[in-house]
């Protein structure tokens, strides 16, 4: 186990590449810990610094969102981009540039050959045919997106990138239960972030979900990631202040009104009273 991936091999929504220089740095002063538990594997990316930093530690990836399988498909994701990098070059287009008929018809028929031939990772082909931000999971999706030439130029490799490392796929709190109170486990605790798109994960989130994770890291030894837009750790900050506080909504009544942004952004206005 020598090559060190600084980013996931493939791409995904919030992998911690910013932070692999820093949370090297922690695993090294983590020297006592025997076993590392990633709760929200994602890309693996952590997982994998985990086994690079402390080959001497069990490290657990939890897979829920079955990275595995894309990994395990880079052979025909390649071919599939090869062969839409030649339908892009015979129309002279070049990087970043919007893709036009007859292009895109030819683009999106042989995705739609390859989906019909049984596996296409939408994903990483959303990185390299969209705007930068935008995101699909299925050719339904992907078809209704303005297509660009951001065709990467090599082809996608992962070779060893999960070595080492001991693999599952079940709901996190399984894995708390497992492991909780072990002077010699750290958790991993990248879950998705609040306020965010959590379109491309194999999972619902909300405040609750968020609330959950930090009741069950409580006591146990963790390194946790999230996000300023989260404000998760604010609220948290203000529970220890006001812990008697309760929950002044148990018994009000709520009354929801739907409103609408666009065509694709929905949201509800919510009354709670407790007056009557």
């Amino acid at each position: 186990m020598t090559k060190i991936y600084k980013s996931a091999p493939l791409p995904f929504q919030g992998q911690k590449r910013r932070y692999v220089g820093e949370f090297r740095r922690v695993l090294g002063q983590i020297r006592d810990a025997r076993i590392f538990v990633d709760l929200f594997g994602g890309s693996g990316l952590l997982s994998h610094i985990a086994k690079r930093e402390r080959p001497d530690a069990i490290v657990i990836y939890n897979d829920f969102d079955d990275y595995r399988t894309r990994l395990d498909n880079i052979p025909r994701t390649n071919a599939l981009i090869s062969d839409l990098r030649t339908i892009m070059g015979g129309g002279g287009k070049s990087k970043s540039q919007r893709i036009a008929s007859p292009q895109r018809e030819r683009i999106l028929e042989r995705i739609a050959a390859e989906d019909a031939a049984g596996y296409v990772d939408y994903i990483t082909l959303a990185a390299n045919l969209c705007f930068p931000g935008k995101r699909a999971t299925s050719y339904e999706e992907l078809s209704k997106q303005t297509l660009y030439n951001n065709v990467v130029s090599s082809p996608y490799g992962a070779a060893g990138y999960l070595d080492g490392l001991t693999i599952t796929s079940c709901d996190y709190r399984e894995l708390v239960a497992r492991y909780r109170n072990r002077p010699d486990v750290v958790f991993l605790a990248d879950p998705p972030y609040l306020s965010t798109d959590v379109s491309t994960y194999n999972m619902s989130w909300g405040l609750s979900d968020y609330l959950d994770v930090i009741a069950s890291l409580a006591g146990q030894r963790y390194i946790y990631f999230t996000s300023s837009k989260s404000s998760i750790v604010e609220l948290c900050e203000w529970l220890g202040r006001n812990a008697g506080v309760g929950n002044i909504f148990a018994e009000a009544i709520r009354s929801d009104v739907a409103a609408t942004v666009n065509y694709s952004a929905r949201y509800s206005d919510i009354m709670l009273y407790n007056a009557v």
